[in-house]
């Protein structure tokens, strides 16, 4: 249905045999892949099977057991502040905004232009005057993501973007997703609860369960594999060491929310 661009020879990020936990205890293992510029990569599985972890680990916010992670060429152990300036941007499931500031000082502090954040969600237009904290779920996740790709990265983290809202706004979300990545070149790596909807607009998915690689298929392949797709993915990990890796998951997302909002 869609291809990534061939505008690059060089993957964006390449992740070899990467493995990362909390407190010296891995929740992922061995996980490799390259994203090239242009590239949708969704990842895929079920509640706890370390989809939080690899983004935290790949954005700098936990540090790896084995492996290596290569940013633009050049391995990276720099915090996310660091990767951020240089050219990744990462949206977390928590809306990283200012919830005191108005839309339009939301996008002011990140260095954003007000008509780009409007020409890509243009129901921002009328609200630029209200405060972050009074706009809808929706508002604020489009702003959120505005302010990411109105920096023009070189790679997106996507983490549960679309958690909570409506189908129609998921779809607004993905698709500026999908063309940030066909305009822009910009390769994204994403999480992603509807599974179904979100293989629509990706080049390729990998399904992780118990932190390990099931499946990795090509768009088209997982499109065409829907159905065991979603299996893999609608079910549950099981165990409580699962259910304990999903609270610290999102105990270090939280923390990188509040820590990286400004960016």
């Amino acid at each position: 249905m869609m291809e990534a661009q061939a505008n690059g020879s060089q993957p964006v990020i390449s992740v070899k045999g990467m493995c990362t936990g909390y407190a010296g205890q891995p929740v992922v293992h061995d996980l490799s892949f390259d994203v090239m510029p242009g590239e949708v990569l969704c990842l895929l599985g079920p509640n706890g099977a370390g989809k939080t972890t690899t983004m935290l680990a790949l954005a700098g916010e936990l540090p790896l057991i084995e492996g290596e992670v290569e940013f633009a060429g050049v391995r990276k152990n720099a915090p996310l502040y660091k990767r951020a300036r240089n050219g990744m941007a990462y949206v977390t499931e928590e809306r990283s905004i200012f919830k005191g500031m108005s839309l339009r000082d939301n996008l002011r502090i990140g260095g954003v232009s007000v008509d780009e954040a409007v020409a890509l969600f243009p129901e921002l237009g009328k609200r630029l005057g209200v405060r972050g904290g009074l706009l809808s779920g929706g508002e604020q996740q489009m702003l959120t993501l505005a302010r990411a790709l109105g920096r023009k990265p070189r790679l997106l983290l996507a983490d549960e973007l679309s958690l909570g809202l409506a189908p129609l706004v998921v779809d607004r979300l993905l698709n500026a997703v999908r063309q940030a990545a066909d305009e822009q070149g910009t390769a994204v790596i994403m999480v992603e609860q509807h599974a179904h909807k979100a293989l629509g607009y990706t080049d390729r998915a990998i399904v992780i369960r118990r932190g390990r690689v099931r499946l990795d298929l090509t768009g088209e392949q997982a499109r065409g594999r829907i159905g065991e797709v979603e299996q893999a993915y609608l079910t549950s990990a099981g165990g409580d060491a699962d259910a304990g890796e999903a609270d610290l998951a999102g105990q270090h997302a939280a923390r990188s929310a509040e820590n990286n909002s400004a960016g």
